[in-house]
């Protein structure tokens, strides 16, 4: 006989009293801590838990009694479901006092260390309209609404290209607007819709594996420049050309057009070879003066006016003189290293993606920069002493890491190099901490500056500045 499962609590009238990690609400229910989605502070509401843990709870709201008087109403029709900007209902300065709070929590809780007063938040200008790409997924059995689900099956259209839904990694919710991206992202993804629709292109199914469009890509610039890669799941020229030359005849402002056929398991395309339909195999971004080549596989900043306030912090931290040789750890294209390049001797710029770093290559080319050079591979094989006497001892390191943080080879490799000065810059300040945290038998922490690049969600970047002790 199976395990009785015993019925999880709904709790009636809970006050949400705070925000915690990752965004979630917060309540307290007979000394325990209770996780809720999609409130905010002062709201009262009923919560069905859906997970039971010896210290806390978590669930989501069934019911609203009071709103809390922070509240301002969502923009975006699909708030609540889509699983973005899961912020909406938080004004926007509430946002940034709470992403300052969780910096500050994160190093002081996890790191350990001493550590200095952190500068105030720097903000988004925009909060709407502010990313220069998205991800849109192709489903043949989209996420149903409720009233929906009432009607007869063959009366509803059950394709959808948009996000997946929280926690359901095969439903997909329609998108009809989103706030994320400038034009002509939102027509460029409903006109490949209605074509797909009026030709008979079938979406693809995720549980299956069946079906010809896979995904869709739309990357953006401050310049203008619009890069559209369409994953097809296998092979069919007729129809795929037919939707190539539609978007490239309705859209002549795409301007680089790419495809991929994408037979493996997952979405990712790292590792598959994007094709050139029409155009470039690149678009050009440009930030004081100095343009960067951004390829398919290519990682860039989502935000790109932020982008620059995150590196003029990061070359203010580094204090450059003119003499200094730079490493630029985890460097992607190159962004910051060429950057700061005009006010080092040399910057040593290392990442593991091999196209990026034949992007950074071209960047620096095209912007004239001559004291720069660039190694792919993975950084831990790579930092190692010969590597080191080869390019000479650095005076300043940057390291901008993914969420994970360094590899602890990597962090043991920057204890061994004893560099004047570090500076770390992150979008995930818990990782950060940790990293800071080992870094603190050589390092004191000198300046941490947290920069916004994600409004209406709980994501926020920090730069912190470490010298030697």
């Amino acid at each position: 006989m199976g395990r009785s499962r015993k019925r999880k609590p709904l709790f009636e009238e809970v006050e949400i009293i705070d925000v915690a990690a990752e965004g979630k609400a917060m309540a307290k229910i007979d000394e325990k801590v209770l996780f809720v989605q999609n409130a905010i502070p002062g709201d009262i509401v009923d919560v069905q838990v859906n997970k039971k843990r010896k210290n806390y709870f978590e669930g989501y709201v069934t019911q609203y009694h009071k709103l809390s008087d922070l509240r301002v109403e969502p923009f975006c029709s699909h708030f609540g479901k889509c699983g973005g900007c899961k912020w909406q209902a938080l004004p926007y300065a509430e946002q940034l006092k709470y992403k300052q709070r969780e910096v500050e929590n994160n190093l002081k809780r996890i790191g350990h260390i001493e550590l200095p007063e952190t500068s105030t938040i720097i903000g988004s200008k925009k909060d709407q309209y502010y990313r220069n790409k998205l991800e849109y997924t192709f489903s043949n059995k989209r996420w149903l609404e409720p009233e929906e689900m009432q009607l007869e099956e063959d009366s509803v259209e059950r394709y959808g290209l948009g996000f997946h839904i929280p926690r359901m990694f095969d439903k997909v919710i329609d998108i009809q607007k989103c706030y994320l991206q400038e034009e002509p992202s939102n027509s460029i993804r409903l006109a490949i819709k209605k074509y797909a629709l009026e030709n008979g292109l079938t979406f693809f199914d995720i549980r299956n594996h069946v079906g010809f469009l896979r995904t869709l890509i739309i990357r953006t610039t401050s310049t203008g420049e619009v890069m559209v890669i369409v994953a097809f799941y296998h092979e069919d020229i007729e129809k795929r050309e037919g939707l190539l030359n539609h978007l490239k005849e309705q859209f002549p402002e795409i301007t680089s057009l790419l495809y991929v056929i994408n037979e493996k398991a997952n979405d990712t395309i790292s590792d598959q070879n994007i094709i050139c339909f029409n155009g470039r195999d690149y678009i050009v971004e440009e930030m004081e003066g100095l343009k960067f080549r951004i390829g398919p596989k290519s990682f860039y900043q989502t935000n790109s006016e932020q982008a620059y306030e995150l590196y003029k912090v990061t070359r203010d931290f580094a204090g450059l003189t003119g003499n200094e040789t730079v490493y630029d750890l985890y460097t992607g294209t190159g962004t910051i290293a060429n950057f700061v390049a005009s006010k080092a001797k040399k910057v040593v710029g290392v990442e593991y993606v091999p196209e990026a770093i034949e992007d950074a290559k071209i960047n620096s080319v095209n912007n004239n920069i001559e004291n720069t050079c660039f190694y792919a591979g993975d950084m831990k094989d790579i930092l190692n002493p010969i590597f080191i006497e080869e390019n000479g001892l650095p005076d300043v390191i940057i390291v901008d890491p993914p969420r994970a943080g360094m590899h602890e080879d990597v962090t043991n490799t920057l204890l061994k190099a004893k560099a004047p000065r570090i500076v770390y810059v992150s979008c995930n300040s818990a990782t950060q901490a940790r990293d800071l945290n080992i870094l603190d038998q050589l390092y004191k922490v000198i300046k941490v500056q947290p920069v916004d690049m994600f409004p209406h969600t709980h994501h926020v970047e920090n730069v912190v500045l470490l010298e030697l002790k």
